[in-house]
């Protein structure tokens, strides 16, 4: 087998890398360990920045997006029992985020590809790629018959989310630093068959700790809640989480709608970024080269911009040979990651309670939420981030 771009993981990174390639006319293989099954019914939150969006429209992925997905213009922030509006369209020119899961987006890039003749190859095994400083690297996998292949290629996209194995093909400490940082809790998740609690998400501090309070659809909510990472499902009773949720969120203008709990899981979060993300003819994407924790609404936008840059820097090369934007990658997309990592660590850092917070620290954490709900300045830096910055 051969083809121009080989690329591990049928994640959002990669399908979309994928997608993008097909369209500027290079070829690609897209292999994954999981299941196509796996993949799509795999249940992941998702809230689309508005450049994502506008990306998926314009490259004929809006479909469904336009028909399941909810437009937000603004987000609450919570606290002393009330919540604060921040207006991101108004503070950013109109521009908006959309509440549309991740595994909607992979189903429709799944069937995308497929549509276009792309070829996706689930369950796939032994994973190796070779001979990645050369100009020939090869990915070397026994495919779903149990059939051993060799794909040439002339370059490998390292899509393969946060269990990477392209990661760790970069020589740690001789070419790779990984910055990393782990935080002290955990959220605990539901899915409810409930109707809306808000018309917006609100991101609630208290002194009890954080709760989000999102939604999938007018009739399926998705709601958290800061817990102890060491913490099991098996200790919380839906009568228990309900009466957690109502403590840290009911109050003036906010309430929380009940119903079925027919979802629960604890996630786990850090921040980790991969320096360079690049090695030879290797280049990651995704959360194989950066993870961020969810409270700045950023994973799966950081890898569809990771993607857009690095498409454009592979047509730049098979257009005039031209290696300059490939050399820049690393560069060029950790600005936005970087930044992307900032806002997610301030946003989490001042909703969450640490478990070592003094009075102070309490305290302090109020004052910085009145700073950015009751200044112009403060509530435009939420709002340009939350919508997403340029891609590059």
């Amino acid at each position: 087998m051969h083809t121009q771009v080989g690329i591990v993981g049928a994640g959002p990174a990669g399908l979309m890398l994928s997608h993008l390639l097909h369209l500027q006319g290079i070829e690609s293989v897209v292999i994954d360990k999981r299941s196509r099954t796996d993949i799509e019914e795999t249940i992941k939150a998702g809230i689309l920045e508005h450049g994502t969006v506008e990306l998926l429209h314009q490259t004929g992925l809006g479909d469904r997006l336009t028909r399941d997905g909810s437009e937000h213009h603004g987000i609450y922030l919570r606290f002393n029992g009330r919540n604060h509006r921040i207006d991101l369209s108004g503070l950013t020119g109109g521009k908006t985020v959309t509440v549309y899961a991740q595994h909607e987006v992979l189903i429709d890039l799944i069937a995308k590809r497929l549509e276009d003749g792309g070829q996706v190859l689930f369950e796939v095994d032994d994973v190796a790629a070779e001979d990645l400083t050369g100009d020939s690297p090869t990915v070397r996998f026994t495919d779903a018959d149990g059939t051993a292949q060799v794909l040439g290629c002339d370059f490998v996209a390292g899509c393969d989310g946060s269990r990477t194995y392209t990661r760790f093909l970069i020589p740690e400490g001789e070419v790779r630093k990984d910055y990393f940082h782990q935080y002290p809790f955990a959220w605990f998740g539901i899915l409810a068959e409930a109707p809306p609690s808000s018309d917006e998400l609100i991101y609630s501090r208290h002194e009890r700790g954080f709760a989000l309070i999102s939604t999938r659809s007018p009739t399926v909510q998705r709601l958290y809640f800061q817990c102890d990472p060491a913490d099991s499902v098996d200790n919380w009773s839906d009568d228990r989480i309900w009466d957690e949720l109502h403590a840290r969120v009911d109050g003036e203008d906010a309430s929380i709608a009940e119903g079925r709990i027919f979802q629960k899981g604890i996630l786990h979060f850090r921040s980790l970024v991969v320096e360079p993300m690049q090695y030879g003819r290797l280049y990651l994407a995704g959360d194989a080269a950066h993870t961020v924790p969810p409270t700045g609404a950023k994973g799966m936008n950081l890898a569809i911009a990771d993607v857009v840059v690095l498409s454009r820097a592979l047509d730049a090369f098979y257009e005039s040979k031209s290696t300059e934007a490939l050399d820049a990658y690393t560069s060029t997309v950790l600005r936005r990651v970087w930044r992307a990592q900032q806002f997610s660590y301030w946003m989490t850092s001042m909703l969450h309670r640490f478990p070592d917070a003094n009075d102070f620290a309490l305290r302090r954490q109020v004052a910085e939420l009145e700073g950015v709900t009751g200044t112009a300045a403060g509530a435009a830096y939420v709002a340009e981030n939350y919508v997403g910055l340029p891609f590059s």
